[in-house]
């Protein structure tokens, strides 16, 4: 099993090139299934969830290859309806194939999903809109299957905002008779980013982005050729990244508008933040100020960057009190950051993080994707070396992260 070897108190310069979005990528991918063309999508990050979708998606019967950043899909043989447990065991989004199989060929049989350990992701909702639109769905054996000659339109309300349920639901409804509204829907850039694409199919979508979604559905569907928006959660990682090191990173093909909360979470640490075209320049400071945090869906702070930020907070002056609001069980990196000399405390919903003037590097355990960076980024400002265990979590979400640090100036080796 690979691990990753960090040496800290290496402060990072230099410019880093965020890769596309694997949460556009990979609902996008799935897209294709509603057309039987061959369909082209643009800046693909090489990530291990792209290539597990890829081989759920050759399992199903379309032809799938990626070259670079290009991936191509050929839609016009579809001759399975069915998701295995062996894939999406191994990633959750592998659930989002639910409503596009259903809305063109009629029956779809996908396995209750997987992924990251961090607490639950039920998928009712995705099922409860799936009913509204006249499918017939059962559970059996750990499996969801759903048929229905033709989805009809539907009023929806999401009782909590879902993005992989608005998604499903959306690709559903594309080929729906009728019109067909979402209620309370997720406005993540990553669910505009899967509208606009749909909508260059020929989908006729209004409001992604809001929490009303309008969706008029369409006979048919062309293939598309689309090129997907940059990778937000990569973006303020490195933007963590240049904070905690105390160094001056300039970060190419990043969306400011799309990380406003945690741009605004960094300046309150003292941090400095400079916007340019192109560019997002952050400038560290010896010893960031400790700040609160408190997740929420977007636009509020990220769940995805709340173990990154735990870092940050780790090593900053004062306390802070980090809220999770979104999954129950996301603070397994609490353990592990304490093996490096972190001050943190759990109760409930909330750790409470005391800085601490430096961390010392240790043998640590990832236990999802987002918890793998964050220790990568407190071994970056530790003092001596730390090597990261189940480094396969960290893969799950970022491209190549070594081959990104080192012309940073890191210290950061792969080995087994």
């Amino acid at each position: 099993m690979e691990k990753l070897e960090v040496e800290g108190g290496i402060r990072l310069q230099g410019e880093v090139t965020i890769s596309g979005a694997k949460n556009a990528a990979l609902p996008i991918m799935v897209a294709s299934i509603l057309n039987s063309g061959e369909s082209i999508i643009h800046n693909v990050p090489s990530l291990r969830d792209i290539a597990t979708m890829g081989s759920l998606l050759s399992r199903l019967g379309v032809g799938f290859q990626k070259e670079g950043d290009k991936v191509s899909l050929h839609t016009g043989n579809i001759n399975s309806i069915e998701a295995p447990y062996d894939l999406v065991k191994t990633m959750r989004a592998s659930v989002l194939v639910l409503g596009p199989l259903l809305a063109r060929m009629g029956r779809a049989k996908v396995s209750l999903p997987g992924g990251c350990a961090i607490g639950a992701r039920p998928i009712n909702l995705h099922i409860m809109g799936l009913k509204k639109m006249g499918a017939e769905v059962t559970l059996s054996e750990g499996y969801i299957e759903a048929s229905a000659k033709r989805l009809k339109g539907a009023q929806i309300y999401f009782d909590i905002p879902t993005v992989t349920g608005t998604e499903n639901l959306m690709m559903a409804a594309v080929l729906a008779e009728g019109e067909t509204v979402l209620e309370n829907s997720a406005c993540e850039p990553e669910v505009v980013d899967l509208a606009n694409a749909l909508i260059s199919m020929g989908a006729r979508i209004e409001g992604a982005g809001t929490s009303y979604i309008r969706i008029n559905g369409v006979a048919s569907l062309k293939p598309l050729e689309y090129r997907i928006i940059s990778d937000r959660i990569e973006t303020a990682t490195f933007m963590l990244a240049s904070a905690i090191t105390g160094g001056s990173v300039a970060i190419k093909g990043g969306r400011p508008e799309n990380v406003e909360p945690v741009i605004m979470k960094l300046r309150e640490t003292g941090i400095d933040i400079i916007q340019e075209e192109g560019k997002i320049v952050v400038n560290g400071r010896q010893r960031p100020l400790s700040v609160d945090i408190k997740t929420m869906p977007y636009p509020g702070f990220p769940t995805d960057m709340q173990a990154q930020f735990m870092a940050l907070m780790a090593v900053s002056d004062g306390t802070s009190f980090i809220t999770e609001n979104i999954f129950e069980n996301r603070f397994m990196h609490v353990a592990e950051m304490k093996r490096m000399g972190a001050d943190i405390r759990v109760e409930g919903s909330t750790a409470t993080v005391r800085g601490v003037e430096t961390l010392t590097g240790a043998p640590v355990m990832a236990t999802d994707l987002r918890a793998s960076v964050s220790l990568v980024l407190a071994g970056l400002a530790a003092q001596g070396k730390t090597v990261i265990d189940r480094l396969y979590h960290l893969d799950r979400g970022y491209e190549k992260i070594e081959d990104k640090l080192i012309p940073l100036g890191a210290r950061v080796r792969r080995f087994k």
